[in-house]
């Protein structure tokens, strides 16, 4: 009879009644953080970006309005970014209240979130296991690489280090729970399991991890006592993914792309992720998806994903840091591995936020091993280790610097990646800057090269000429905008503009302005458009209607008595009706020149 394997010597056991952290321990804590203001301190002058920022954070009311009964309200019912996250909108809706909108200080909120998980997981690791480098070396890496300088860096991704936080909060508290069981060391579990799930929803995967953590370090291996300890975690976790899968659906941000080239995808970005672990070089904040994938690649990633997984569970018995790693990195992917697949990105930096500790859990105790073994190896394995974590920081701060602003972040991210939308981006943020209009011109291009029936990106394109005093130009994009949304009084409303502004094309920019005013007759500007419209047209009388139904709307608008007047003074027998309107504009702004010469040239032309 084959007899069963002993556990390794190298494999530390769970430890109980932990002694007081050392001086040692102390020192690692400052380490973590201080390497990680080296290479994030940077981030206290960067500004937003236009990438999801906006939404979630500077373009949205309920956000920068601070902590009120109402925005608490909204952050519980709101979708916003396609997630249901009103633990991480509270805490941006905090930022605003205490630091207003300095983008600074929003950023720096982020790194001490990202501080305290790396100093979280050192803890915990060095609890469950009792190896202190082993815990040093994974925790160094989290805080250090640079694949995780996005979940730090951009703003929006408050969630990640949000929720990571908690997510080791209650890993810590289950460690203590095994330790010495009871409802209120479970409810300690579950406390911070549900702020994790309200601040992102990857957390889905925590009550899996609480399983490896049973396989290794901890070696509760009584099945099913283990699997029925955790059911009400797993159920709080499909509750999420249900809220998620409802939002993302309701927010329109599932993508239809075919079943297998999903799974092709997935199997690739497997092991993209490693590779980049290893040789995390020409990173960006979004990577397209891919319009084909060679089958050498994906017949390739299945071989890797299969061996490894095979070669995990074979070496369970002798060597369970590998099983518990390996399926850390594979299980806690799954929810953003793109099977369903949110948003247009092939795979993404910021997702191997999580995943990552289970590679560096079989890096850091797999050189325990090999230490152990060949005791000679070990001063070569210790500078491998502080070596590989130096080079991280480097990489990191240099990675960090791209999120300076949106122009820097895109302007990289479209340099290592083919055609991406992100050009509309970039093109929005240069024809928002002043001055920069004709720079934003070829990125929206681009942009339409990619999706060639983007609402937003012909609008856009119009602005940026008529800004540049081209209205000429912006005729076609502003008529591609009215095709798309007929219905859309902006869009009616913009074309007009366009059209008034090109010399002779007055009577055709008449339709449009009717148009927009149909679907919002109470609108001031667009009453004032078309009265002014028809008085270039010739058509002066027609005009003093729109101009008195913008007075009924806005009595102390100057605009409107202004193009009254003038409508009336053009218009055969009510030339005397036209000073009354010239002499309200007056009172309203008395410095009206253009006012004071039009009453001039009515009282002279009757003789008054």
């Amino acid at each position: 009879m084959r007899k069963r394997s002993k556990p390794s010597k190298a494999i530390p056991q769970a430890q109980t009644g932990q002694p007081s952290p050392t001086l040692v321990d102390l020192a690692i804590w400052v380490g973590l953080v201080v390497s990680i203001l080296v290479v994030y301190a940077q981030v206290s002058h960067f500004d937003f970006v236009n990438y999801d920022d906006p939404e979630d954070v500077y373009d949205n009311v309920h956000v920068t309005g601070g902590l009120t009964l109402a925005g608490i309200k909204w952050a519980f019912t709101a979708v916003v970014s396609a997630n249901w996250m009103p633990l991480t909108l509270l805490s941006h809706m905090l930022d605003c209240q205490l630091f207003g909108m300095t983008s600074g200080m929003h950023h720096l909120v982020n790194v001490g979130f990202h501080a305290l998980a790396a100093v979280l997981l050192f803890v915990l690791l060095q609890r469950a296991t009792g190896a202190r480098w082993p815990s040093a070396f994974v925790a160094f890496v989290f805080a250090l690489h640079p694949l995780h300088v996005g979940s730090v860096a951009w703003i929006a991704e408050r969630k990640d280090v949000l929720s990571t936080f908690f997510w080791f909060l209650a890993l810590y508290a289950y460690v203590r729970y095994t330790e010495r069981p009871s409802l209120r060391g479970y409810l300690l579990i579950v406390a911070p399991f549900c702020l994790g799930l309200m601040s992102k929803p990857m957390l889905v995967t925590f009550p899996f991890t609480l399983l490896l953590f049973d396989v290794w370090p901890l070696r509760r291996l009584q099945w099913p006592k283990v699997v029925w300890e955790k059911v009400p975690l797993f159920a709080l976790a499909a509750v999420a993914s249900a809220v998620t899968y409802l939002a993302q659906g309701s927010a329109r941000a599932l993508i239809s792309i075919p079943l297998p080239t999903r799974i092709e995808n997935a199997l690739v970005s497997y092991v993209t992720y490693i590779v980049q672990m290893f040789w995390p070089t020409r990173l960006t904040v979004f990577y397209p998806y891919p319009a084909s994938i060679p089958m050498w690649q994906v017949a390739g990633a299945l071989v890797v994903l299969v061996g490894m997984s095979a070669a995990a569970v074979y070496v369970w018995r002798t060597r369970p840091y590998i099983t518990m790693g390996w399926f850390w990195y594979v299980g806690t992917l799954v929810p953003v591995i793109g099977l369903v697949q949110v948003g247009t990105q092939a795979h993404a930096d910021r997702y191997m936020y999580i995943p990552m500790i289970g590679l560096s859990v079989v890096l850091a105790w797999g050189a325990v091993e090999v230490a152990r073994k060949w005791p000679q190896s070990q001063f070569v394995l210790a500078a491998a280790g502080i070596g590989f974590c130096v080079v991280c920081l480097g990489l990191a701060w240099h990675e960090t610097a791209y999120w300076q602003n949106t122009e820097t972040l895109l302007t990289r991210a479209l340099a290592v990646t083919e055609e991406s939308f992100l050009e509309y981006n970039l093109g929005h943020y240069l024809m928002k800057t002043p001055g920069r209009a004709a720079e934003a011109i070829p990125h929206f291009k681009a942009a339409l090269r990619i999706k060639p029936d983007d609402v937003d990106t012909y609008d856009n394109l119009g602005f940026s000429l008529m800004e540049m005093g081209r209205p000429a130009e912006a005729i076609p994009y502003y008529e591609k905008v009215v095709s798309l949304k007929p219905d859309s009084a902006a869009a009616q409303l913009n074309l007009g503009h366009a059209l008034s502004r090109t010399p002779g094309r007055d009577a055709d920019a008449i339709p449009h302005f009717a148009a927009a005013l149909r679907l919002q007759p109470e609108n001031v500007e667009i009453n004032n458009d078309l009265g002014a419209c028809l008085v270039n047209s010739g058509r002066a009388a027609e005009a003093i209607p729109y101009f008195e139904a913008a007075l009924r709307l806005k009595p102390d608008s100057a605009d409107a008595h202004y193009n009254l007047a003038l409508a009336l003074s053009q218009t055969p027998g009510r030339v005397r009706d036209a000073i009354p309107q010239y002499e309200a504009v007056l009172r309203l702004r008395p410095d009206y020149r253009v006012a004071q010469q039009g009453l001039e040239l009515v009282r002279k032309k009757l003789g008054n």
